[in-house]
């Protein structure tokens, strides 16, 4: 393992909890009473503030900064989540997602306890690069599965060396973190977003979808085409946008990663 890794492994097992009144504090960048595209049925979604990776096409860099945002506990989620309940049906619950809910693991396993109680759905949504096999973390990590119904994972590249130049980090982690997940059965939905010039290439995609075959646990594969809507984020906040001058991949190229990721094949999600 590089020394850089090494720092990070040191620093997750090292973080201090943050704590109000006996509860863990998350920091919150946002909140959506309404969620439809994050997880089964109609979901409360709470966006959580930090991200160790920095995709060149993602669309909230103001969710990149760890330590800052809303402080809330997992009590006051719940609060605002709850009026929203009856909306949910018999799919719906609440999610998770980021930045990357996996580095306030401790947050996440409060308040999807928390759900469990009362018979709440949950849905993790992540790209998994804080995943680890080293303790203490890696026993968290089982911890938090026990407490959750589903995850939304975002493979960004199939091959390591592409996933650093698109992310800042490699892969291998991730996909251990996939493994791990089929192993013990987890339904997962595996997202794929489609970008010209970076992931919109044949042989990349033949790949991740054989390696999405060897996992025995995929519900649904999405493929989600890349757009320009946060570029205007990146322009007030200064910061220098790799992306510059790519435009969506057209609809053929949509549908050619649709078939080649085989997405028509995984329609567990239509039994939830």
């Amino acid at each position: 393992m590089g020394g850089r890794a090494m720092v990070y492994e040191r620093r997750i097992h090292e973080r201090k909890v943050p704590m109000r009144d006996g509860q863990i504090l998350g920091y919150v960048h946002s909140t959506e009473s309404f969620g439809a595209v994050d997880g089964p049925g109609i979901r409360f979604v709470a966006f959580m503030q930090g991200c160790n990776m920095r995709c060149q096409f993602c669309h909230n860099p103001d969710t990149w900064k760890k330590n800052v945002g809303s402080e809330m506990t997992t009590d006051e989620i719940l609060e605002q989540a709850l009026p929203y309940r009856q909306f949910w049906g018999e799919d719906g619950g609440i999610t998770l997602s980021g930045g990357e809910i996996l580095l306030q693991i401790e947050f996440a396993i409060e308040l999807f306890t928390k759900c469990k109680k009362i018979g709440i759905n949950t849905c993790l949504d992540t790209c998994g690069q804080p995943f680890t096999h080293r303790q203490p973390w890696f026993s968290k990590f089982e911890k938090l599965m026990e407490v959750t119904d589903i995850l939304l994972v975002d493979i960004k590249h199939i091959n390591s060396d592409e996933h650093r130049k698109l992310t800042g980090y490699r892969n291998e982690n991730i996909l251990e973190m996939c493994e791990y997940l089929s192993a013990i059965n987890k339904p997962v939905w595996i997202r794929h977003v489609l970008i010209p010039q970076r992931t919109d290439f044949d042989n990349y995609l033949k790949q991740l979808g054989d390696y999405i075959k060897t996992l025995t646990n995929v519900q649904k594969v999405e493929v989600l085409p890349y757009h320009t809507m946060g570029v205007h984020k990146y322009h007030e906040m200064g910061i220098k946008y790799d992306l510059e001058g790519i435009e969506p991949p057209a609809p053929e190229r949509v549908k050619n990663a649709e078939k080649l990721l085989h997405v028509e094949d995984y329609r567990g999600y239509l039994e939830v």
